[in-house]
């Protein structure tokens, strides 16, 4: 193989992959940096987070996500009532306005992982899949990091 052709399918390998292995792309949406913590023995729920852009000019929603981790998973929103603090599914789903990146995080919207198979071990990765109205679905996998971590561990 001469040189021209291994930095050729070198280049290819590259561009073909996900940037750091933690970034996904569906449409005109970009997936980054899918994250969960781990969960004691007993827990029966986790929390995902991630980001999602909308590099496209038309909004797009977020209106489903499934795994193989837990038996039910749904898309929620925390916010403060007065001085109660409330957590409930978004029955609609999450818009992604164009142009925007809209982040789930601790304390806000995130997904909600219920009736779990197995606790979520610091490591891991635990498999999800998103789906989107118009974009479709997408598969992406979210690394577990320490049990109360406030973000995901640093990428190598």
């Amino acid at each position: 193989m001469t040189i021209r052709r291994w930095l050729l399918a070198a280049a290819i390998a590259t561009f073909a992959l996900p940037a750091f292995a933690h970034d996904y792309k569906v449409g005109s949406l970009e997936i980054g940096n899918p994250w969960t913590r781990a969960t004691p023995p007993s827990a029966q729920s986790g929390g995902g987070f991630l980001t999602i852009t909308n590099k496209g000019t038309a909004p797009d929603r977020l209106v489903a996500v499934r795994s193989t981790a837990s038996n039910k998973a749904e898309i929620h929103e925390m916010r403060m009532d007065g001085n109660v603090m409330r957590m409930r599914e978004l029955e609609k789903g999450l818009e992604i306005p164009p142009g925007a990146t809209v982040e789930l995080k601790p304390g806000s919207y995130h997904l909600m992982f219920m009736e779990l198979k197995a606790p979520f071990a610091k490591d891991a990765k635990i498999p999800a899949t998103l789906v989107f109205e118009k974009a479709g679905s997408v598969d992406v996998e979210l690394s577990v990091a320490a049990m109360g971590a406030a973000s995901p561990a640093p990428k190598h």
